[in-house]
């Protein structure tokens, strides 16, 4: 008879962490970029504008002109890759933290 398998899937990371990790990473990159658009880009936006309109979280430092137009926005592909990354990240390392907690028990 053999004895069953030692109990280290709790200590060994999972594909898991590995997302969470990965979704961290880009949504880091995503938000210098973000961050880099607002304040070295468009840093001198608000001087030429008179409704010039700042925005924290993520960066942006936009220009609304007479007609309604934009100036200085943030990609829309870089607004939805900065909060999908952030919702796959919360949510994958919650579920990490939820599975290493019901191994160690």
């Amino acid at each position: 008879m053999t004895a069953p398998p030692a109990s280290t899937d709790a200590a060994r990371p999972t594909a898991l962490w590995g997302v969470s990790f990965a979704s961290l990473g880009v949504f880091l990159i995503s938000w210098a970029l973000c961050w880099g658009n607002a304040y070295v880009v468009n840093d001198d936006l608000p001087n030429t504008c008179g409704a010039a309109q700042r925005q924290h979280f993520p960066p942006e430092v936009t220009c609304r002109s007479a007609d309604g137009t934009l100036t200085g926005t943030n990609p829309g592909w870089l607004d939805v890759l900065f909060f999908a990354s952030l919702v796959v990240f919360v949510l994958f390392a919650g579920m990490s933290a939820a599975l290493a907690s019901v191994r160690r028990t």
